[in-house]
């Protein structure tokens, strides 16, 4: 990485430019977008074992299933409304956190809590991030619990949901996708904020005597601790989502779906899933965070907390 960062250009690029939050947003694309589409195999077996814990007995018992019958492209199956629903997930969200955590934290709010800052400026952005996302994760969802699948690609799921239900059919779980997205994005950026300034409060030294293979090493293991606890807080959301756009009768208001689907699952079914998820997600939000700061370092933009 400091070779990298002597041969690289180094673009004057303004914190807090418009270009800094466009090249932010271009590292939430990256960092995105192509790690939720590397683990569609565990999102798969995940949103499967949801809506129907029976299904199969184990998540390698799954993908060997799953493998034997549809090979690679069934294991894969689902990636491309993964890929581009996420690209955009990405971009919004982390885009828009730099944007909003320096509008609260600068300009409206100076003296503010930092902790407060961050779970404000992520909530914002995640709220925005989701209405892109939504359609493509609805399509997703749909693909991946029916069995057969409910369309072979994203755009015969795109088609076949338009045709039967119109536009608001893409946007049915919208609700519950705010509720597992919003506490998940909080706890992602507030708990690595805090715990990458812990870490270099740990270390002793300031961030800036760190190189920046150093620091993207620290934004990794940070990453890790916050996707742990990003996981376990918006678990029951993740299932109530799966099985919304599973399972959702037509007419059927949001309110009393997720009523009847409540009654049907109990308390401990809002929990199926959790230690996959736990995998996925740890590891998800620590790559994540390395390629987002090795794509600001890049740049020559600073890595992100620890100031």
């Amino acid at each position: 990485m400091a070779a990298i960062e002597k041969v690289l250009p180094k673009p004057k690029i303004e914190p807090y430019s418009g270009k800094y939050f466009v090249a932010c947003g271009l590292g939430g694309i990256v960092a995105c977008g192509p790690t939720h589409t590397a683990v569609t195999p565990l999102d798969l077996v995940k949103c499967r074992r949801q809506v129907d814990s029976k299904l199969y007995s184990s998540n390698v018992g799954a993908w060997k299933t799953i493998y034997r019958a549809e090979g690679l492209r069934g294991v894969f199956f689902g990636w491309s409304p993964t890929f581009v629903g996420y690209c955009f997930q990405g971009g919004g969200k982390y885009g828009f956190y730099e944007v909003f955590k320096y509008a609260y934290g600068e300009r409206m709010f100076p003296n503010a809590n930092q902790t407060v800052v961050f779970l404000a400026a992520s909530a914002s952005a995640e709220f925005l991030a989701d209405l892109a996302l939504c359609p493509f994760e609805a399509i997703k969802v749909r693909m991946q619990t029916t069995l057969p699948p409910f369309a072979p690609t994203l755009r015969a799921g795109w088609s076949k949901v338009v045709s039967e239900e119109g536009y608001a059919g893409l946007y049915k779980g919208l609700y519950p996708l705010w509720a597992r997205q919003i506490p998940y994005t909080m706890v992602k950026f507030a708990t690595f904020e805090t715990t990458v300034n812990k870490i270099y409060e740990f270390l002793g030294k300031p961030k800036s005597s760190y190189s920046g293979l150093q620091q993207t090493g620290v934004s990794f293991l940070g990453g890790y601790i916050a996707g742990v606890g990003c996981a376990v807080v918006s678990h029951p959301a993740d299932v109530m989502v799966s099985k919304l756009n599973s399972d959702r009768k037509a007419g059927e208001g949001a309110g009393k779906a997720i009523g009847r689907i409540y009654s049907n699952i109990g308390f401990a079914g809002l929990w199926n899933g959790l230690p996959v998820r736990i995998l996925m997600i740890g590891t998800l939000t620590a790559f994540q965070w390395l390629i987002y700061d090795s794509f600001k370092v890049g740049l020559g933009l600073p890595t992100t907390g620890g100031h």
